[in-house]
């Protein structure tokens, strides 16, 4: 029961490989999380899925069609949000809502049904004829993702879809997300937003067009994060990371706005000994806990451990 599967897909662009031989599947209903940094072929894979780009080598089977054999009827029985461009910023509301629709051959009562159901989630009801361009990035995108879902599909592709919006509209947009996975609906989506990825099912972590990881947020922490992590607010800031990236008791480092991460070489650390190293150092510890760690963390502990790797 696999919404999708992806099987040795492969995308070079001449002597540049931007996705390189990744598998995963996709169970129907799931909300599964694609990360990556940019450019590390999340958008590529994207393109391949939604039989955008024909792929190099490998294949996937999408809503049931070959992306490389049948990518016509990928792209009818889909819902694809691109993150730069969605929408007709010339077009009123509904002028937009009626061209997509149109596209899909969807006419008479089961357009304006769909049309009603647009207008609510996106909050537009009676603002029917408001140019498109003037709307905030919040309703904007909702009123995205009403166009790449109008026709019902069972699939849907999500590209950067939160990137510009405010907190409180990436958790309204998040709402909507789920709403669909409850109706059976299998979203892929792409963020740069780590904590967003927490609500996913499933994550699948891609650096410069390879797997790096693939499961459950929970699991996928206990599994590659076996030691604590540290949060440490001190002053001076960089001369405190370059003191305590020499410390015998630090595995990984890294900064997380006017904070420092640290991973410890082993679970015998504790907190008596972070403090009496900064000390000696001249470092001012204003604050110093023991933390759960983030998809960030982990994800830089990955791509730590894969570069020293190369």
């Amino acid at each position: 029961m696999y919404s999708i599967e992806v099987n040795n897909l492969t995308k070079k662009f001449g002597s540049f490989t931007s996705v390189d031989n990744i598998s995963f599947k996709v169970g129907e209903g799931e909300v599964y999380g694609f990360l990556g940094a940019n450019g590390a072929g999340k958008s590529t894979t994207i393109k391949m899925l939604t039989g955008i780009l024909e792929p190099t080598s490998g294949d996937a089977i999408v809503s049931g069609f070959s992306i490389k054999s049948h990518p016509d009827s990928v792209k009818m029985n889909i819902g694809y949000m691109s993150q730069k461009f969605s929408l007709y910023n010339d077009l009123t509301v509904e002028q937009n809502i009626d061209f997509f629709s149109g596209i899909y051959g969807i006419s008479g009562n089961t357009l304006e049904q769909r049309k009603k159901w647009i207008l609510n989630i996106s909050g537009l009801e009676g603002k029917e004829g408001i140019l498109t361009g003037s709307l905030p990035g919040g309703i904007k995108q909702r009123l995205a993702l009403g166009t790449a879902v109008v026709h019902k599909p069972r699939v849907v592709f999500l590209d950067e879809p939160t990137s510009g919006v405010d907190p409180i509209s990436r958790r309204r947009f998040w709402d909507l997300i789920f709403s669909l996975s409850d109706e059976g609906i299998t979203v892929l989506v792409t963020t740069h937003y780590l904590e967003e990825a927490e609500y996913c099912n499933t994550i699948l972590m891609i650096d410069a067009g390879k797997l790096v990881a693939e499961g459950v947020p929970k699991a996928l922490k206990s599994q590659y994060i076996r030691n604590d992590i540290f949060e440490i607010q001190c002053t001076p800031l960089i001369e405190a990371m370059d003191h305590l990236s020499k410390a015998p008791f630090t595995g990984e480092i890294s900064i997380f706005g006017n904070k420092i991460h640290l991973m410890s070489k082993s679970p015998a650390v504790n907190t008596s000994e972070i403090t009496g190293y900064c000390a000696q150092s001249g470092i001012n510890i204003i604050k110093l806990e023991r933390i759960t760690p983030s998809l960030e963390d982990l994800f830089i502990y990955l791509l730590d451990k894969r570069n020293r790797t190369k």
